[in-house]
Formats: C-alpha cells, sequence, structure tokens
C-alpha cells in the first residue's frame, strides 16, 4: 500500500465519517460501549487511556464515564512537542486546544504518564483491518509513542485496542515499517481479537 492509496483511504473514510448524523454518533458510541464489555482488561485495568474526539471520531463519553463510576484512572493524550503523553482526566476537568486544536488536560506535563505506564489504550483509527493493521491521522504520534511493543511478543501492556465505526475497515493495511499493530480492534458491533484469526465477537 503506497502513499497514494492511505492518503485516498484516509479522504474517503474522513469524508464518510463526517457525514454521519449526530444521532448516528450517538448510537454508534452506544453500541462500542457494549462491545468493550467483552474485552476482560475492560473491567480490571486501572490506567486506561482514551482520547478526546474530534473530526468525526468515535464518541467515548460512555467509555470515560464507565471508568470513573469504578475508579480507574481515564487518560487523555498530551503533546510534549512531537511526543504522546498521557494526562490523567476526569469529566468536568478543564481542557485546553493544542497545536491541532484538539482538547487535551490543563495538566503539566511532570503529571503526565508515559505510554508505557498505561495498561490499556483506546486508540483513534481511520481505517482497519482485521489482522491489527491501522491507518491512523498521518502524524505518526501513536506509531511513535508504543513503537516499543514492536520489539518482543504481544500481546502485553499495554493492549491496545483501535476504535472506529464498522464502515472504517478494509480488506487489508499493507503495513509501514514503523507502523504498530492493534491488539483488538474495537466497533459499534463488534470487538475484533487481531491475536487471533481476527475474527469478531458480536452481540
Amino acid at each position: 500500500m503506497d502513499d497514494t492509496t492511505r492518503a485516498q483511504i484516509r479522504r474517503e473514510m474522513r469524508a464518510r465519517r463526517a457525514a454521519l448524523p449526530p444521532a448516528d454518533r450517538i448510537t454508534a458510541a452506544d453500541g462500542l460501549a457494549e462491545q468493550l464489555v467483552q474485552l476482560a482488561e475492560w473491567h480490571v485495568d486501572q490506567r486506561i487511556a482514551g482520547y478526546w474526539a474530534v473530526n468525526g471520531e468515535m464518541l467515548l463519553h460512555r467509555a470515560a464515564a464507565a471508568c470513573e463510576r469504578r475508579r480507574a484512572q481515564w487518560y487523555l493524550p498530551r503533546l510534549d512537542g512531537d511526543t504522546l503523553r498521557f494526562a490523567p482526566w476526569r469529566i468536568g476537568d478543564p481542557l485546553s486546544p493544542n497545536g491541532y486544536g484538539i482538547p487535551e488536560p490543563a495538566v503539566p506535563l511532570p503529571q503526565c504518564a508515559s505510554p508505557d505506564a498505561l495498561e490499556l489504550v483506546l486508540v483513534p483509527l481511520v481505517a482497519f483491518d482485521r489482522r491489527g493493521g491501522r491507518l491512523g491521522a498521518g502524524a505518526g504520534f501513536y506509531d511513535r509513542a508504543f513503537a516499543f511493543l514492536n520489539t518482543g511478543e504481544r500481546p502485553r501492556e499495554p493492549l491496545l485496542v483501535g476504535v472506529g465505526f464498522a464502515f472504517q475497515e478494509v480488506e487489508a493495511i499493507t503495513p509501514a515499517p514503523w507502523d504498530v499493530r492493534m491488539d483488538f480492534v474495537c466497533t459499534e458491533r463488534e470487538l475484533i481479537d487481531c491475536n487471533g484469526e481476527g475474527e469478531g465477537r458480536a452481540s
């Protein structure tokens, strides 16, 4: 898969995402929350990172609320130059836009967690395949942050769960050398185990 193909997929998926009516976004977010409960780690891990949805990404408000109810720590990405760190955040805490206009917690960088300190990470995606291939926004922040997972056996902490709409699935994504594979992909319809045969667990 060359850069031109990747760019075309990104354009098509972003357009489809942007065209979703608000009611469909809420319904999909509810479906995602129902699928996440199939993941055993979702119920026990204490250091879980999500993201603040922008540009039509899957909403995670129900996921954040579920973590708060069971007193797990929810983290949001916080940029440190070209490095991704993760700031603790609770519903209602202040947010400030970063250089890309994405809201992030107003937390000093020394209080942020490094990627290897997390247990589970919900990763936004633009497209995915059932083997854990992911196309992100293109800036490479997540691939750089979790590059250490490309050495050694998987799965291991943090567990990476790509999050997106079911229509963002493509047949295959040819990985670039720097790409980091997802352990699972969760959509509003199913939880896909990418460490196995890539078969979903729909409920």
